[in-house]
C-alpha cells in the first residue's frame, strides 16, 4: 500500500513539480540589505521562496523553528500545490535546539554513547515539536587537523570512537521522531592544511581505514539522509560523484534513504569546473546520486526538466523523498501542535539531561597537588576571572541559532550558586574582548560578543583581575576561544589562546594563589606553559545551557570528572597532523625526535583524562592465546578504584598487528567502557575482538582482508597504556 500511494502521487507529477520536490530552499527573515556571505537579499529572498511555495516547487525548506511560521508555510505549501504535498523542514540541529547541550566534540569526550544518544533523543523531541523532521547532523567527518574549524562538530580523530559516537546520535535523533543527517560524505575534514572547503586528496587505504567506518556506521544505525561534502575528493567534487553516492552508499553499503547535498553544493559543480552549466550541474547532480538540492536561491535542479536523460534518476530521487515524507507521517498530519511545543521547550528534564551530559564531557588536563576538587567549606573567596566565564553566548558554542540566553548558566554563575552564602565570589574581565578578524556568515544569527564598553583601560582591567587574584584564596581563570572563532569558516593557523589572555593567565599565576585553569574550546589549543605552571586545568568546552552549574558540580566535587580527550593535543601547530595511529617507520626508536626544534611528543595523549581518584589495571588475558581467522576471542582486564572516591573511568582496549600484507597503526582503538567505581571496587572488564575488529582494507587487493600474524593488546585508561599481552591469529 505504500509503495501503491507513492506510485500513484508521482505519477501525477509534472516534471517541474518532480524538480520542486528535489529542491530545498533556505528560508530566513533576516535584518538589513543583502548578505554578502550568502549572497542573499533579506527582504527579496523570502518572497522569491515563497512564491515558489504557491506554486507546488518546493519538496523542503530550512532556517525555520517557530511552529506558528511552520504552519503558516505548510499551509502555503499544500494550497499551493494541486497535489498537496506538503514540504519537509529541515535544521541544523547540531548539538540542542532550545535545550543546548555541550558541543558534539565535548560529547564525544565523554566516551559514553548512552550519553550522546539521550542528548540528541532530547534535541529531537524540541525539533519535532516545532515542526522540524529533520536535522543536518551528526558531523561524522574524522578531523586530524585542528586548525580545521569544524573539529568542534565530530567525534575527533579516531575511526572506532567516531563510529560509536555516530551511531549513538543517530539513534538519539531518530527515536526523538526526526530524520538524522550525517555529514559530509566524505572525506571533508582532510581539507588542505586544515582550510575550510579546500580539496581533500586521501589514498584508498585511508578512505576506507579512517574516513568511512563513521559513515558506515550511521548507515546501519538506521541514518535515514547523507549529506554530501563540497569540496574535491580525490579530484573529483563529491556531490558530483556516483562512485561514493551510488557505488559505495547504496550498493556496497545498502543505504535506502535519501541524499542531499550540502549548501550549492550542486549548483557549485559548475564553479569547481566539473560541470559546464547549471543543466550540465544538475545532471550530474542527480546522476551521481543526490535525491535533493539544498539551494540558498536560484537552484540548478530547476533544470532538471531539461535533462530528459536523467528521468529514470528523477523517479527514483522524488519516490525516495516522497517516501520520507510518508515514514514521518508528515503526508497525514503536516501540522504542529503550537501550545505542545511550548511544554516541550520548556521541559526541566531536558535541562538536567544536558546538566549531566556537561559533567561527563568534561576532561581533567591536569591537577597536580589535588587542587581539585574545591572545598566550599575551607575557602573564603574566589577570584574568577576571563572574558569567557560570563559570556552566556560562548557559553553556548557555537552552531545553534534558536537559542534562549536568558536561561544560560555561566560559569560565574554556576560557580556563585554553588559556592554558598560563606564564600565571597568576585569576578573580573581582565583582559579585553578579542574578535575575529574577519566575521562569520554566522554572526548574522548572534554570532558576535558585545563589545568592550566605553573607557576600557586593558591595563586597569588587568591589573584589577591580578589583584583580585592576590586578595583571594583561589583563583579560576576561564580561557579559551570565543565561539565565533570556530566552527564552519573559521580555521585557523595557529593554536594560540586568543589576544592577551595567556598574558593574564601568567599574571594570575604569578600572585601565588593557587590557580584553575577552564579551557572553554572546540579544538586543542597550546597549553604548553599552562601545563608546566598551572596545577589545575579543567577542559570544559563549550559546555552548553547548563554548562555553569554542570562546571560548578566538578570543581566542588558534587560530581567527578571523566571524560578523555577524542584527539591528541599537540603542543603547537607545526606538529600537525599528529595522531596516535600512524604506522611505525624504519626507525622506531627516533619516532619522539622528528623535530629538533620541539619534542615530538604530544602535550596530552589521545585518550588522557584524569579525575577525582586513581586507578590500577591488572590481570590482562587473552581467552585463547591462539585463534582461527575468522574466530573471536575475548580479552579481559581487572579495573581497581584504588583511591578514596567513588569515581568514573573509561576502559579502553587497544591492538597492534605486528606483520602482514600492510603495515597496519602501532596502536588501534578496538574497544572501550565507561565503568564508575567505588573506593577499593574491582571490576572485570571484558571485550570481544574478532574478525570485525582486526579486518582492514587493503589498496592493493581493494578489498577487506585478515592477516595470520601476532597481536599486541594493551588495556587502559589512555592510549599510551603499559599493560600488554599477546594472542596469534593461524
Amino acid at each position: 500500500m505504500t509503495d501503491e500511494r507513492i506510485e500513484a502521487m508521482l505519477a501525477e507529477l509534472s516534471p517541474a513539480e518532480k524538480a520542486g520536490q528535489l529542491t530545498q530552499y533556505f528560508y530566513f527573515k533576516l535584518p538589513g540589505e543583502a548578505d554578502p556571505a550568502l549572497g542573499v537579499d533579506a527582504e527579496q529572498q523570502p518572497r522569491a521562496v515563497e512564491a515558489a511555495l504557491g506554486r507546488g516547487r518546493v519538496g523542503s525548506l530550512l532556517f525555520v523553528t517557530d511552529p506558528a511560521e511552520t504552519n503558516r508555510l505548510q499551509r502555503l505549501a499544500i494550497e499551493g500545490n494541486p497535489h498537496g504535498i506538503p514540504v519537509l523542514f529541515g535544521f541544523d540541529v547540531i548539538h540542542g535546539l532550545r535545550t543546548i547541550f555541550p558541543v558534539p566534540i565535548a560529547m564525544a569526550a565523554s566516551w559514553d554513547p548512552e550519553t550522546i544518544e539521550r542528548g540528541q533523543a532530547v534535541a529531537a523531541r524540541e525539533a519535532r515539536a516545532v515542526g522540524i523532521h529533520w536535522t543536518f547532523a551528526p558531523m561524522v567527518d574524522i578531523a586530524r587537523d585542528p586548525r580545521w574549524g569544524r573539529i568542534i562538530e565530530g567525534a575527533g580523530e579516531d575511526p572506532f570512537l567516531g563510529a560509536a559516537v555516530a551511531a549513538a546520535q543517530v539513534r538519539g535523533f531518530q527515536s526523538g521522531g526526526i530524520i538524522a543527517g550525517p555529514k559530509h560524505f566524505a572525506g571533508y575534514g582532510a581539507s588542505l592544511g586544515g582550510r575550510d572547503y579546500d580539496e581533500a586528496n586521501i589514498s584508498e587505504y585511508e578512505l576506507w581505514n579512517t574516513y568511512l567506518p563513521p559513515f558506515r556506521a550511521a548507515v546501519e544505525a538506521g541514518a535515514g539522509n547523507i549529506m554530501t561534502a563540497y569540496m574535491d575528493l580525490n579530484g573529483v567534487p563529491a556531490s558530483g560523484s556516483h562512485w561514493l553516492l551510488t557505488k559505495v552508499l547504496r550498493d556496497t553499503w545498502g543505504f535506502t534513504g535519501f541524499v542531499v547535498s550540502d549548501a550549492n553544493a550542486v549548483k557549485s559543480l559548475e564553479t569547481h569546473g566539473f560541470a559546464a552549466d547549471p543543466a550540465d550541474a544538475a545532471a550530474r547532480g542527480v546522476l551521481a546520486g543526490v535525491d535533493l538540492e539544498m539551494a540558498v536561491s536560484e537552484p540548478a535542479y530547476d533544470h532538471l526538466p531539461e535533462v530528459p536523460e536523467a528521468a529514470d534518476a528523477i523517479d527514483a530521487s522524488v519516490r525516495r523523498i516522497l517516501a520520507a515524507k510518508l515514514r514521518l507521517g508528515v503526508l497525514d498530519e503536516p501540522y504542529v501542535d503550537e501550545d505542545r511545543a511550548r511544554e516541550i521547550l520548556a521541559d526541566p528534564q531536558h535541562r538536567e539531561v544536558a546538566r549531566e551530559a556537561a559533567r561527563r564531557s568534561a576532561v581533567l588536563l591536569r591537577n597536580e597537588g589535588d587542587v581539585l576538587p574545591l572545598d566550599a567549606a575551607a575557602l573564603g573567596s574566589i577570584a574568577v576571572l576571563g572574558p569567557l566565564a560570563d559570556s552566556r553566548r560562548d557559553t553556548i558554542g557555537p552552531w545553534v541559532f534558536d537559542f534562549d540566553l536568558d536561561e544560560t548558566v555561566t560559569v560565574l554563575d554556576g560557580i556563585r550558586r554553588a559556592a554558598g552564602d560563606g564564600v565571597r565570589v568576585e569576578y573580573a574581565q581582565g583582559i579585553p574582548v578579542t574578535q575575529r578578524v574577519f566575521p562569520s556568515m554566522f554572526d548574522m544569527f548572534g554570532g558576535n560578543r558585545p563589545a568592550d564598553p566605553d573607557g576600557f583601560d586593558p591595563a586597569l582591567e588587568l591589573a584589577s583581575a591580578v589583584d583580585l587574584a592576590a586578595a583571594s584564596d583561589v583563583a579560576v581563570v576561564v580561557l579559551g576561544e570565543y565561539q565565533n572563532m570556530i566552527g564552519e569558516s573559521a580555521s585557523r593557523s595557529s593554536l594560540e589562546l586568543p589576544g592577551a589572555q595567556l598574558e593574564l593567565l601568567q599574571a594570575v599565576a604569578a600572585t601565588g594563589t593557587p590557580t584553575v585553569l577552564l579551557v572553554m574550546n572546540g579544538r586543542p589549543l597550546d597549553l604548553r606553559w599552562a601545563a608546566g605552571h598551572v596545577p589545575a586545568i579543567l577542559d570544559i568546552w563549550y559546555p552548553g545551557s547548563q554548562g555553569g552549574n554542570a562546571v560548578a558540580d566538578l570543581l566542588f566535587g558534587a560530581a567527578a570528572p571523566g571524560g578523555k580527550l577524542p584527539f591528541t593535543w599537540p603542543r603547537t601547530a607545526g606538529q600537525i597532523p599528529m595522531f596516535y595511529g600512524h604506522t611505525r617507520s624504519h626507525e622506531p626508536q627516533n619516532q619522539y625526535r622528528r623535530y629538533w626544534d620541539e619534542e615530538s611528543t604530544p602535550l596530552f595523549p589521545f585518550g588522557h583524562g584524569l579525575t577525582y581518584s586513581t586507578f590500577e589495571y591488572a590481570n590482562l588475558s587473552v581467552s585463547a592465546g591462539s585463534a582461527g581467522v575468522d574466530d573471536e576471542v575475548t580479552v579481559s582486564v581487572d579495573v581497581t578504584n584504588t583511591g578514596g572516591r567513588e569515581a568514573p573511568e573509561v576502559v579502553q582496549l587497544y591492538l597492534h598487528q605486528r606483520h602482514g600484507r600492510a603495515s597496519r597503526p602501532v596502536r588501534e582503538l578496538k574497544g572501550f567502557t565507561r565503568v564508575v567505581l567505588a573506593p577499593g571496587e574491582t571490576r572485570r572488564v571484558t571485550f570481544t575482538v574478532g574478525p570485525q575488529q582486526r579486518r582492514y582494507w587493503h589498496a592493493a587487493v581493494r578489498d577487506w582482508v585478515l592477516d595470520a600474524t601476532t597481536f599486541d593488546v594493551w588495556a587502559g585508561g589512555t592510549s599510551t597504556a603499559e599493560l600488554t599481552t599477546t594472542f596469534e591469529v593461524r
